[in-house]
């Protein structure tokens, strides 16, 4: 399968949660506090290459794959490369660089469940949702256990998945899972021309 197709399909399954998303928030009301980073400053963020394939591409369209995949060779931090705090004080408050291509993980943490041990969904969400959205975070508990529709986390990575098995289950290291999607789409390219239609999208 074509990358550019590839993307196409990433892109759309994350229009479905977008859709799913809104309608969650629009019925409890939750929201993450505006210039919180807290998820986002956590080193310890897994993700697959295939949730961050359309943020490859697009960096390839406009000529920066290669110098973006060197930056990321030579960074040591565990922090995700586009995460960017607004400072080394107050490294929990900051903004995503590249927002319209974050990963599945950043789209589904605080808006979506997992099921637990006992087989009942629970809202993944932060501490700070817990604590400072008491009332709609209790509202949201109990929608969902009334059969509300909300996103799961299982469900959204085996609808991944499918798309490329191999790119898909495969979790790793934030930063590891943005080097491997650069580097397929430069390999993808390497030996094929640019994208018909493209040469001018940047």
């Amino acid at each position: 399968m074509a990358i550019e197709h590839k993307v196409r399909l990433v892109e759309a399954l994350f229009d479905r949660l977008e859709i799913e998303i809104t309608a969650f928030k629009s019925e409890t009301h939750l929201f993450c506090n505006a210039g919180c980073g807290k998820c986002c400053s956590n080193p310890s963020i897994d993700a697959s290459p295939l949730e961050f394939l359309p943020w490859a591409f697009h960096l390839f369209l406009n000529g920066k794959a290669e110098e973006t995949l060197t930056q990321l060779n030579n960074s040591s931090s565990n922090y995700c490369h586009l995460y960017h705090p607004l400072s080394v004080l107050e490294h929990h408050k900051g903004n995503c660089t590249n927002y319209r291509y974050r990963g599945l993980i950043c789209r589904l943490f605080g808006y979506a469940a997992n099921t637990d041990k006992y087989g009942k969904l629970r809202l993944a969400t932060c501490k700070i949702i817990k604590e400072e959205q008491q009332e709609n975070f209790q509202t949201a508990e109990e929608l969902i256990n009334k059969g509300k529709n909300v996103p799961i986390f299982t469900d959204y990575y085996m609808r991944l998945a499918q798309i490329d098995l191999k790119m898909g289950i495969k979790l790793l290291p934030i930063n590891e899972a943005l080097k491997m999607a650069i580097e397929e789409v430069l390999h993808y390219y390497a030996y094929r021309p640019f994208p018909g239609g493209l040469e001018n999208i940047a």
